[in-house]
């Protein structure tokens, strides 16, 4: 009898309408190409990335945490997570991404336009996140998030985590080229008026991300890190944004910091391609899992599209292009 019972709630929850979970999606293609991501931002602006924001997804015991992506300066989540969300959702996790800080709308010779966002001050983006973190763990039932971030997306969500309550609420933040601490601009940025200009352009989250800032100052003060959330940091040497390339890396407990070169030096990935980057990407699945780690493919990624190639993803999506 009980046996049978279990089996008729089983039967019952499976139909019940509106509630999935994530493995149980047919698998998305993974285009590993930052090209491919320009185009489709440019042509579906302000779209979800396919994969994420499906409202009525529920963590599996698998991946119990729903994973927050956070976009970087003068980007979006449609271009930013082109590539990684319908990774992450043939992995088997809830995904979700949100835009923050908007900025302007640029016509970049395709049909449709880009509209970028992340211009604001660092402190109010981080609090658009916090809200959309709530917002994600009442919709799931769960207690906490892992974050991935990328640039400003990696570096923000350490001031939520330290000054808006963030750390009782995230487990994981993973972040692909962050400003932890700062851009030099490669070296520019001493010049007389140039973050004047960067602020002009870019918005007020350009001048708080330049080294030696007064928010920068503020988010690393008295250490980079917050007691309970485990940190990775996955860099390229190739950074032409985050100067030096070094400054992306933290200090403290819990902290893994990678370079990619040290893994493949075919990796030529540079700020914008590491989003699109193979390599890249198997770094932030295994800093999700670690219980589950697979050494990355080696194998040749350009800068700005990055590419490359992830047989044990293909694998699990049993996907063929």
């Amino acid at each position: 009898m009980k046996r049978f019972v279990v089996l008729f709630v089983g039967v019952v929850l499976a139909l019940l309408p509106g509630v999935v979970t994530a493995q149980a999606d047919t698998p998305r293609p993974v285009v590993y190409s930052g090209i491919a991501a320009l185009a489709n931002g440019a042509l579906r602006p302000d779209t979800d990335p396919d994969g994420a924001n499906d409202w009525s997804c529920r963590p599996s015991a698998a991946h119990p945490r729903p994973v927050v992506l956070v976009h970087g300066t003068a980007e979006n989540m449609t271009y930013n997570w082109f590539t990684l969300a319908p990774l992450l959702r043939n992995e088997g996790y809830c995904v979700f991404a949100l835009n923050y800080g908007e900025t302007a709308e640029y016509h970049i010779g395709l049909p449709g336009s880009l509209h970028t966002y992340g211009a604001a001050h660092i402190p109010g983006s981080a609090q658009e996140l916090s809200a959309f973190v709530d917002k994600v763990l009442a919709a799931t039932g769960t207690s906490k998030v892992d974050l991935v971030g990328h640039s400003q997306g990696g570096m923000m969500p350490r001031y939520y985590l330290k000054f808006l309550g963030g750390a009782s609420k995230v487990d994981k933040l993973v972040a692909l080229s962050p400003s932890n601490h700062g851009t030099n601009a490669d070296g520019l940025a001493l010049l007389p008026g140039v973050p004047f200009l960067l602020t002009a352009g870019l918005g007020p989250a350009a001048e708080d991300q330049l080294a030696g800032s007064p928010l920068l100052q503020q988010l690393n003060a008295g250490g980079d890190t917050v007691p309970g959330v485990t940190y990775t940091v996955i860099q390229t040497r190739y950074d032409e944004i985050v100067t030096p390339y070094t400054s992306a890396f933290l200090t403290g407990p819990d902290v893994t910091n990678i370079l990619l070169q040290d893994q493949c030096p075919l990796d030529t990935s540079e700020h914008l391609g590491i989003s699109f980057d193979s390599i890249a990407l198997r770094d932030v699945l295994n800093a999700l899992d670690p219980a589950h780690t697979q050494a990355p493919d080696c194998t040749l990624t350009l800068p700005i599209n990055g590419g490359g190639y992830d047989a044990q993803a293909r694998a699990a999506a049993t996907w063929t292009p």
